[in-house]
């Protein structure tokens, strides 16, 4: 295992984490959790421990994965493990209290090493965020937790803003090869010597685990989960991965991705050529060059139809055959709250685009896509795995 310097918190991380969204036994009731359930995220912890990452991050809102690694980490030595978990801010200063109370009993331990405010996605998250920061420096001056941070799925101005409040110290976010528009945030981060944690880069960025045939030729030699790795660990900026691992045997994947981070920009290089002449290839260079520019935020849009998201998507079905990617993301729209906001393109019929496609050099092409891109996706809607969103 390789280790970075995990920004002002001082702790040397795994470039690799032990993500723990995939432990649950149950996302309803503690009381569905079983022995086997318990004894199997426990061979993953120690699986993780083996391959040297000790960083195991979970959640409030992951299910019952806090309960069962309370039967877990307590059972290890403290100072060889580096234990996150995060709980989402309300209103109520006094219910983010409460929550944080109940994590740390699940867990059985006496601090965290990293407590996140788990999904800062809009202002009004933001502004919760703000009333809880008393409640959760207390807890950090008490040695109750040694490092604050925020996790977040939300839009790069609210990151920005975020990270803005200069009392954080380390930052979850996506970005990963396939959606690059955090990295301003990251760089507002980097000049703050802030942590930089990469959430879910091989499911959120592109369910790399099952790719299709034309993906994995194009970054061959490479698996795809690999180039993504290396693409984000090629950044000093960026500092671990999460692995949300399922079973024992999902972190053996990433060691390849260690393996070769010496030799990452030599690696990359041909591959980030090929995908780029297939995108141009399967889209035109115009589009493929210009089809962000001008777009509106979904709030800004009739009948919010989210069009970057489901652009996005487009691209990735005729560029790399990503179909089962899209598909899934394509039908959280309308379901997914503030994790992922905005609806799709059933009703794109119904609405005048004109104006809030204004400045876009696609504004006469974009109805046609969505309208194409709903017919080609549609499906049963999907649910966002998370028991307190």
């Amino acid at each position: 295992m390789r280790y970075r310097r995990f920004g002002r918190t001082g702790i040397e991380m795994p470039v690799i984490s032990c993500g723990g969204m995939r432990f649950q036994g149950s996302f309803q009731s503690e009381a569905e959790v079983t022995e086997d359930s318990i004894t199997h995220v426990a061979s993953c912890v120690h699986r993780a421990l083996e391959l040297g990452i000790n960083h195991i991050e979970t959640a409030r809102g992951y299910g019952t994965s806090e309960f069962q690694l309370g039967k877990v980490l307590p059972t290890l030595p403290r100072d060889e493990i580096i234990v996150q978990t995060k709980v989402a801010p309300k209103s109520n200063p006094a219910e983010f209290a409460e929550t944080f109370e109940t994590s740390m009993a699940f867990l059985g331990l006496d601090y965290v090493d990293l407590l996140g405010i788990h999904g800062v996605n809009n202002e009004e998250c933001l502004e919760n965020t703000k009333r809880c920061l008393d409640q959760a420096l207390e807890w950090k001056e008490q040695g109750r937790i040694r490092h604050l941070g925020f996790s977040t799925h939300g839009p790069t101005d609210i990151l920005i803003k975020t990270v803005e409040l200069d009392v954080l110290d380390y930052m979850n976010l996506h970005w990963f090869y396939f959606f690059q528009d955090n990295w301003p945030a990251i760089e507002a981060a980097r000049r703050r010597d802030m942590g930089v944690f990469i959430i879910s880069p091989n499911d959120k960025g592109g369910m790399l685990y099952q790719s299709p045939d034309r993906l994995i030729e194009l970054t061959a030699p490479l698996h795809p989960m690999v180039f993504n790795g290396l693409f984000c660990l090629r950044q000093e900026a960026v500092h671990s991965l999460s692995c949300g691992a399922a079973r024992p045997e999902d972190f053996d994947a990433h060691l390849e991705t260690v393996a070769r981070l010496d030799d990452a920009n030599e690696l990359l290089s041909p591959i980030e050529q090929r995908l780029e002449a297939r995108m141009r290839e399967a889209l035109g260079a115009d589009w493929t060059e210009t089809w962000q520019d001008g777009l509106p935020e979904w709030r800004e849009t009739p009948g919010h139809i989210n069009i970057p998201v489901i652009l996005r998507m487009y691209n990735l079905v005729k560029a790399f055959d990503m179909m089962e990617y899209a598909v899934m993301r394509y039908n959280l729209l309308g379901n997914g709250g503030h994790w992922f906001p905005g609806e799709n393109a059933a009703s794109v019929t119904d609405y005048d685009l004109s104006e809030c496609l204004r400045n876009s050099p696609h504004a006469h092409a974009i109805p046609e896509v969505l309208r194409e891109t709903h017919e080609m996706l549609a499906g049963a809607p999907q649910k966002r795995l998370m028991s307190n969103d």
